[in-house]
């Protein structure tokens, strides 16, 4: 069974925000094959589908983003998923808006919700996708900064992104080859 996490923040006044992208990827995906997260356990929103032919653990923690880990790590344990076949979907201020890097492992970058993950699954060896939000500019703190929406030129560019993202996780639900999906998949989204 395959793990597809979005992290973000729940509630309202985080919807679309730069912080809430791994959200909109997952839920983007469940919009496109009718699905939704209609089970709650363990802190976390979640649902199992078959995707191309493959079971799927969708998760949304509910736990807001620094403490994403603690709904993450039980839903894996109890239905016994794998960490090879983990994906988590997060914001990235290193990289550009438009961009996203695909990584088969790797620190946290200084990101609290992953932070969380692998201290509470005790590895950073899993799959990621990193989705570029930019830096701040004038003056602007981070914490403002990543829960600040979207602006509507922005969006144009962001729902790019969130397709491009969700395409790249349903090629890897389908080949399992995350090596020849970051090849396909990493960089700019035109």
């Amino acid at each position: 069974m395959k793990c597809i996490v979005g992290l973000g923040n729940i509630g309202k006044r985080f919807e679309l925000t730069r912080h809430n992208i791994g959200f909109e990827v997952v839920d983007y995906i469940l919009k496109n094959n009718h699905f939704s997260l209609d089970k709650q356990k363990f802190k976390g929103a979640y649902t199992i589908e078959r995707l191309n032919g493959e079971k799927v653990l969708f998760i949304e923690p509910m736990t807001m983003m620094n403490l994403s880990g603690e709904a993450v790590a039980p839903l894996m344990d109890y239905y016994n998923v794998e960490v090879d076949d983990l994906i988590v979907l997060y914001d990235d201020l290193d990289l550009s808006q438009g961009n996203i890097r695909l990584r088969q492992k790797g620190s946290a970058g200084g990101h609290n919700g992953m932070k969380s993950i692998i201290k509470h699954l005790g590895t950073d060896q899993f799959k990621r996708i990193r989705i570029g939000v930019g830096r701040p500019t004038n003056g602007m703190s981070v914490p403002d900064y990543v829960l600040q929406k979207f602006s509507k030129e922005e969006m144009m560019t962001m729902e790019k992104v969130i397709e491009h993202s969700a395409q790249a996780v349903e090629a890897f639900i389908e080949s399992s080859r995350f090596d020849h999906v970051m090849n396909e998949y990493n960089g700019e989204v035109n």
